[in-house]
């Protein structure tokens, strides 16, 4: 059996490694990126109906400020994300599982939205008013370690800047024995060519990447 790698920032790598574990996958971690959280300015909560929530590293990385937000119900994508606003004492309105724009489909559209995000994000288009406050970037570490355990193995990538950022760091020789587990068909795309194999998962989350990592770990 293939060993797996895990790119993603703590502690949402860990997460995906207890995971994996569960699932009886020989799982180790590289991190690509490391968050860190940004100053930001709190607007006042009474021009908002409900917060939006993509990463659970909005959470993690708003500080103080979030006590403000409490009373706003939250839109989550993803159970990580509605996890960590839980945590954090909101109430969660709907939990995605099919990315930002389909749990926006689900909102209606007079809702105006709060959105704590990354630096790096995927411009979507709502219906609904979405007011945009950056409160943490995801730092590109320039030497990401051990690499070149990498070879004959298989690697999880959680979303498309992940995807790019391993392509860039990987030799082109080396391509041809990694096998990609995507995260969804916009990160399998941005790996580019040259792997060994690269399959999407069913639906953008971290069960559903498991699922298709594991097939891949077989030989």
């Amino acid at each position: 059996m293939r060993r797996l790698f895990v790119f993603r920032p703590e502690p949402a790598a860990s997460r995906t490694i207890e995971r994996a574990k569960a699932l009886g996958l020989d799982v180790a971690s590289i991190p690509l990126f490391e968050v860190e959280p940004l100053k930001w300015a709190c607007p006042d909560p009474a021009g908002f109906d409900a917060l939006l929530l993509t990463s659970a590293n909005a959470v993690n990385s708003a500080g103080e400020q979030m006590e403000q937000l409490r009373p706003l119900p939250v839109y989550a994508v993803g159970e990580a994300t509605a996890l960590a606003a839980e945590v954090a004492g909101f109430g969660v309105a709907a939990t995605g599982r099919g990315g930002v724009e389909q749990l926006l489909e689900t909102v209606p559209a007079e809702v105006r939205l709060l959105h704590l995000c990354g630096e790096d994000r995927t411009a979507t288009e709502s219906a609904q008013s979405v007011s945009r406050v950056t409160v943490y970037r995801a730092r590109a570490l320039t030497s990401p370690s051990r690499l070149d355990s990498l070879k004959g193995q298989v690697a999880a990538l959680h979303s498309p800047r992940a995807a790019r950022r391993l392509a860039e760091a990987v030799r082109p020789q080396d391509r041809a024995s990694i096998r990609i587990a995507a995260i969804s068909e916009a990160a399998a795309q941005a790996a580019g060519d040259g792997w060994e194999e690269v399959q999407s998962a069913a639906e953008p989350t971290d069960s559903a990447l498991l699922a298709v990592a594991a097939r891949l770990c077989e030989d």
